[in-house]
C-alpha cells in the first residue's frame, strides 16, 4: 500500500515542489520515497513495503524505460499474470505485483484492466507517446483524484498532495454544501475543492496533448439466478470467500484482522485462522450497551486468534476530530470514521496489513433498511392516488407512531430512498444555510443509477444504489483514508471480482426477509462460526455520540464552532444553535445533523485556516 502524486509541466524549483507534495502524503508510505521527472511530467511516490521488500520501490519501469508506473494497491493474481508476461518475452527486474502493471500495459494496453484482480489506483507515463494513462479499481477501493488548473494536470492518491504546488488553486466548492448536508459527503465525481475530481470506480483516463478523456471499463450489474436453492448459494459464498481470503493474505509481512462482534469480520477472521495465527483488533467503549468487544473477544477465543482491544473515551474521540477530517481530505460526517481511525492506529502497532469485512452488506444485502420494501408491500397494494392523498393529509399533523410509514408508503423507491445517508432534507438544509445556492434535488444524483436497474425489484435497486454511492463515497473512503493515516494497508476480501460473480446472481429472497438480512451469507457463516455471531443484527459501528454531545464539555466544544466566524459565513447560526440545544435538552436526537455541520467546520479549519 502506498501513495503517489504527480503533475505535468516543467517548473523552476520543480524538485522542491515535488518533494513538498510527496511529503504531504508521507503517512501513506513511511518506508521509502522516490521520484521521477522529465521535461513533461513529475511523479512522486511513498512506499509502505508489503511485497518484495528489498527491490519493490517505485516508480517502476518497463525494459526500455519508456513507460513509468506509480501504483497504490494490491494485485492478487499478479503471479499468474507475471507468468503469462514472461512467456510473452517480458523481462522482470523485481518480484512485485507493481511491475505486472507496467508490462501488462505494454502488452495489452487498456485491455489489461479486466485481467486484474485486486484493488488499485495507478498512473503510467508513456514517454514514447507522450500520454498519461490512469485507472481505478472495479469497486472504488483505492482513491484517485485529478485536477486541471491552467496548463497543469494533477493526479494522486490524496488531494492534500496537490496543495503545495504553486499552480494549484485551493478554493472551496461552496455550491456543494447543500449536497453535503444531505448525503454527509459530496456525491458524484466532484469534491469540496473546486476543480478537483474523483475518477469513478471502474474507469480509466488518458491525458494527451492537454486533453483528458475518461472511459468506463467495468460496471456493476446483476444476473439473478432463481433456479438455485439457498444452500447452493451459501456453499458458493463459503467456497468463494475461502479462496478470496487466501488471495488477500499474500504478503511478505504479517497480516491481521479487524474484528467486531458481527458476521462479516467474523467469517473473514475464521478463514484467516485456518491459514495463520493472525492477530485481531477491536474497538470498544466503557458503556457496554454500545460496545461489541465482548462478542469479538469470544469469537477470537473460539477460532484461536489473539485479540487486542482499545476502549475509546469521549475526550479522545473529540480530541482527534481535526486529525480525522484532515486525513479524509473532504468533510465526511460519518461518526464511525473516527472509530476506524483509532482501530487502524491500534492495529498499526502490531501489523502492516489487516483484512476487514467492508463490502459484505452491499454484496449480500446487509442493511436493515432493505427490509422496508417488504414491510410496505401490503400497504402499497392500496391504489397510489389514495396513498398520496392520505400522505398529504398526514404530513400536516403532529408526529405520531406510523406517520413516516404512511408517508414513505406513498412514494416509489426512487422517490424515498437516496441511500444510507439522508441527513438534512431540502427544506431543512435551506433553513440552516446562510446563502442561497443553485441546488438540485438529491434524487437527481440517484436517478441515473435507478435508471440502469429499472427492471429489478426494489431491494436490489437499493443495493445497486448503495454499491455505487454509499459504499464508494463513505465506506471505502474512510476505510482507505483512516487506515493510511496510520500507515496500515486495509484489504477487503468481500470486494473481490470472484465474490461479485456469486453476489450478482443471488435472488433477493436469499438476501433479506422481514426478520433478518444477509440470509445466504449468514447461513454460510453459521456452518463455520458460532450461531450468535452469524445471526447478530447489524449495528454499524455503534457509539455513544448522542450522549457525548449532551455532556457539557463536548457540547461547549461544538457550540464554539457553531459560533465561529466560519460558521457565520456559511450557516444560519440561530438555526444550528437551536438544533444543538434541542439535542442537549433531549427534545430531539439531532446527532447526525450536528455532526454534519460540526465536521464541515472542523474540516474547513484544517484546510483553509491552518494550511
Amino acid at each position: 500500500m502506498c501513495g503517489f502524486v504527480g503533475f505535468t509541466g516543467n517548473y523552476t524549483g520543480g524538485k522542491e515542489i515535488l518533494s513538498k507534495m510527496v511529503s504531504a502524503i508521507s503517512h501513506r508510505g513511511p518506508d521509502s520515497e522516490d521520484t521521477y521527472a522529465d521535461e513533461y511530467i513529475s511523479l512522486g511516490f511513498r512506499r509502505l513495503s508489503i511485497i518484495d521488500l528489498k527491490t519493490g520501490s517505485q516508480p517502476i519501469y518497463n525494459e526500455d524505460r519508456t513507460k513509468v508506473l506509480v501504483f497504490n494497491g494490491e494485485i492478487y493474481n499478479y503471479q499468474l499474470l507475471r507468468k503469462d508476461l514472461l512467456e510473452k518475452g517480458h523481462k522482470f527486474y523485481t518480484n512485485t505485483d507493481s511491475e505486472v502493471l507496467v508490462h501488462g500495459y505494454e502488452e495489452y494496453g487498456k485491455d489489461m484492466l479486466n485481467k486484474l484482480r485486486g484493488m488499485f489506483a495507478f498512473v503510467i507515463w508513456d514517454k514514447s507517446q507522450k500520454k498519461i494513462f490512469g485507472a481505478r479499481d472495479f469497486f472504488g477501493i483505492k482513491p484517485l483524484y485529478y485536477a486541471k488548473m491552467d496548463d497543469t494536470f494533477f493526479f494522486g492518491s490524496e488531494i492534500k498532495g496537490f496543495i503545495p504546488h504553486p499552480k494549484f488553486k485551493k478554493e472551496i466548492n461552496e455550491e456543494k454544501l447543500p449536497d453535503y448536508l444531505t448525503f454527509s459527503c459530496v456525491p458524484g465525481n466532484e469534491t469540496f475543492f473546486k476543480g478537483v475530481y474523483k475518477l469513478p470506480p471502474g474507469h480509466y483516463f488518458e491525458y494527451e496533448a492537454g486533453k483528458l478523456s475518461i472511459e468506463e471499463y467495468f460496471s456493476i450489474d446483476f444476473d439473478i439466478n432463481d433456479s438455485k436453492t439457498i444452500d447452493y448459494f451459501s456453499d458458493e459464498i463459503s467456497r468463494g470467500l475461502e479462496e478470496s481470503v487466501k488471495a488477500h493474505e499474500i504478503s511478505d509481512v504479517e497480516v491481521g484482522c479487524f474484528l467486531s462482534g458481527g458476521v462479516d469480520s467474523g467469517i473473514v477472521a475464521y478463514e484467516v485462522s485456518k491459514n495463520m495465527p493472525a492477530k485481531t483488533f477491536t474497538i470498544g467503549f466503557e458503556n457496554k450497551s454500545y460496545s461489541e468487544d465482548q462478542g469479538a473477544k469470544e469469537l477470537a477465543e473460539e477460532i484461536g486468534l489473539k485479540n487486542d482491544l482499545k476502549l475509546v473515551s469521549s475526550d479522545e474521540y473529540f480530541a482527534n476530530v481535526g486529525k480525522v477530517q484532515y486525513h479524509l481530505d473532504e468533510p465526511l460526517a460519518n461518526p464511525s470514521a473516527n472509530l476506524l481511525y483509532f482501530l487502524s492506529g491500534l492495529a498499526s502497532k502490531k501489523v502492516k496489513v489487516v483484512l476487514s469485512g467492508e463490502g459484505a452488506d452491499e454484496m449480500f444485502g446487509g442493511y436493515n433498511v432493505y427490509k422496508e420494501p417488504l414491510s410496505l408491500a401490503g400497504y402499497q397494494k392500496i391504489p397510489l392516488f389514495i396513498r398520496k392523498i392520505l400522505a398529504d393529509v398526514i404530513a400536516m399533523l403532529p408526529y405520531f407512531k406510523g406517520k413516516n410509514f404512511i408517508i414513505r408508503g406513498s412514494k416509489s423507491i426512487e422517490e424515498r430512498y437516496i441511500g444510507n445517508s439522508n441527513i438534512f432534507n431540502e427544506k431543512e438544509r435551506t433553513n440552516v444555510l446562510k446563502n442561497k445556492y443553485k441546488t438540485v434535488s438529491p434524487t437527481k444524483y440517484t436517478k441515473p443509477f435507478y435508471d440502469k436497474v429499472k427492471n429489478l425489484d426494489d431491494i436490489t435497486k437499493m443495493q445497486y444504489l448503495d454499491m455505487n454511492v454509499w459504499m464508494v463515497q463513505e465506506i471505502l473512503l474512510k476505510a482507505d483514508k483512516m487506515s493510511m493515516a496510520n500507515s496500515l494497508e486495509l484489504r477487503v476480501p468481500f470486494l473481490d471480482k470472484e465474490i461479485f460473480k456469486i453476489a450478482r446472481t443471488l435472488p433477493t429472497k436469499y438476501k433479506v426477509d422481514k426478520v433478518n438480512t444477509k440470509l445466504a451469507l449468514r447461513l454460510a457463516a453459521s456452518k463455520k462460526i458460532n450461531l450468535e455471531t452469524s445471526s447478530r443484527t447489524k449495528k454499524a459501528f455503534p457509539l455513544p455520540l448522542a450522549e457525548w454531545l449532551r455532556e457539557e464539555r463536548h457540547y461547549n466544544t461544538v457550540k464554539g464552532y457553531f459560533l465561529s466566524k466560519t460558521s457565520e459565513k456559511y450557516f444560519n447560526q440561530k438555526e444550528i444553535l437551536k438544533i444543538l440545544q434541542d439535542h442537549k435538552n433531549r427534545k430531539k436526537n439531532n446527532t447526525r445533523k450536528i455532526w454534519s455541520v460540526f465536521t464541515f467546520l472542523v474540516w474547513y479549519e484544517e484546510f483553509f485556516i491552518k494550511i
